[in-house]
């Protein structure tokens, strides 16, 4: 495989996914002004935010099903097409009820990205796939950021409607960029098992292949902790920059300045985790599970501290929340290359995508769950109450699943090995029989 060409399927995207993350979380950002115009509560607010994450949750599964069965590159070009007509439709419309149903509506392509992530396993081996997976997730806190300046540089000058416009047009340009450059590749050509050999086979998804994730220990663990772990995530994302301006009176230039230091952290943790993970990957094929355990313990740990810092310090609340920013996203690459760590190249798709649907499921209900909160006490409480919490319950899941991933990992590679013994069967020629001719 061309190196070259491998590195420019990930910079498109990487670009994909950075300026969808920008979009996605623009509304973070703009929450104040749309609650301005529209005249709405924190707790109607919040049910903007999970129309969409109700709608991402729901596609999950029917993205992965498409992902395994049908060309990846141009479901991804569709995804990115979606996304920009849809943000479209929700910077034109002039009353609220149409703005919740047209935000839900971006939830559509939202739960695209199992199939990017699948694409990448087939570009890149086992052994690094935790840095590419931390390589491309900096995109959620560079996209936050990139939204970010957006929003507080634009919205003053086009609105907060024009911002919209702006990314949707993104994301309609990229639809093509993706549809003509980026070329599918053969499911499992880059495991171990399989990529010495010269022909892989066709394989695509299987009802059995599928109903056996649903068999291995591992995997019930890790979506059973996905429940809970994309909540702080979302209660983060959707309020924190609201928290900022409301509850320790930030101006514009101070929230800029700490979420930008913040943000650029918690960039940084995407690939430290991701690496960390690989390399201790190697050691113990625990390691990406015990990264995982500890980021999420430390995360908890330092956000009670920093949200407890009083008003009026706040150095020493950027200090803290820097440190802190740093360990939340160890766990992320690290539970995509498990997942991948011990499933069929047929299905990767659905298995990243019932994870996916499963995180939604409960983190669609997080943001109007932190307003509700926020109504009744305050954002600092809502928020948290609700990472700390789901923190320590996912630290109880990756100690649970770190017991039983070796077996499953090693179930895996003899499946593929023997996929392999069949296949190096099927293409050695037949000899000769003896007195022919």
């Amino acid at each position: 495989m061309n190196t070259r060409y491998r590195w420019l399927v990930v910079a498109i995207l990487f670009a994909f996914m950075l300026l969808h993350q920008a979009d996605k979380l623009l509304i973070g950002p703009l929450t104040t002004p749309i609650i301005e115009t529209f005249g709405i509560t924190k707790a109607q607010m919040g049910a903007v935010f999970t129309g969409a994450l109700v709608v991402g949750a729901v596609l999950y599964p029917i993205w992965g099903y498409l992902y395994d069965r049908y060309a990846r590159p141009k479901l991804l070009a569709l995804a990115s097409f979606i996304w920009g007509a849809t943000t479209w439709l929700s910077a034109v419309v002039p009353t609220y009820p149409l703005f919740v149903a047209t935000r839900a509506s971006t939830g559509v392509d939202d739960s695209s990205y199992p199939g990017l992530y699948c694409l990448i396993s087939d570009y890149f081996g086992p052994g690094v796939r935790g840095k590419i997976y931390g390589l491309l997730q900096l995109t959620a806190p560079t996209g936050y950021l990139l939204g970010m300046v957006l929003a507080l540089t634009l919205r003053g000058v086009v609105g907060w409607r024009g911002v919209f416009i702006i990314t949707g047009s993104l994301g309609v340009l990229l639809a093509f960029v993706i549809f003509f450059v980026v070329k599918e590749r053969p499911r499992g050509s880059c495991e171990p098992e399989l990529a010495e050999l010269e022909e892989i086979g066709v394989h695509r998804f299987e009802w059995d292949a599928a109903v056996d994730l649903f068999r291995k220990p591992s995997l019930r663990l890790l979506f059973a902790q996905g429940f809970f772990g994309v909540f702080p995530w979302n209660v983060i994302t959707y309020w924190f920059f609201h928290y900022l301006e409301t509850e320790r009176n930030y101006d514009e230039n101070a929230v800029l300045l700490t979420m930008s230091v913040a943000v650029l952290m918690l960039a940084a943790g995407y690939p430290i985790g991701g690496a960390l993970g690989d390399a201790l990957f190697k050691r113990t094929r625990r390691g990406r599970l015990i990264v995982s355990t500890v980021g999420v313990l430390l995360g908890a740990v330092f956000l009670f501290i920093t949200l407890n810092v009083p008003v009026g310090n706040r150095y020493g609340f950027l200090v803290l929340l820097s440190i802190t920013a740093i360990f939340i996203p160890f766990a992320s690459a690290n539970v995509i290359a498990t997942v991948y760590d011990v499933t069929l190249p047929e299905v990767r798709s659905s298995a990243l995508a019932v994870q996916y649907f499963i995180e939604s499921a409960g983190a669609a209900l997080a943001p109007w769950l932190a307003g509700l909160i926020a109504d009744r006490t305050s954002l600092q409480f809502a928020i948290l109450t609700i990472c700390i919490s789901t923190w320590v319950v996912c630290a109880a899941f990756f100690v649970a699943t770190a017991t039983l991933i070796p077996g499953d990992i090693e179930a895996l590679r003899r499946q593929l090995r023997r996929r392999a013994d069949r296949l190096r069967t099927l293409t050695q020629p037949s000899p000769s029989r003896e007195g022919e001719g």
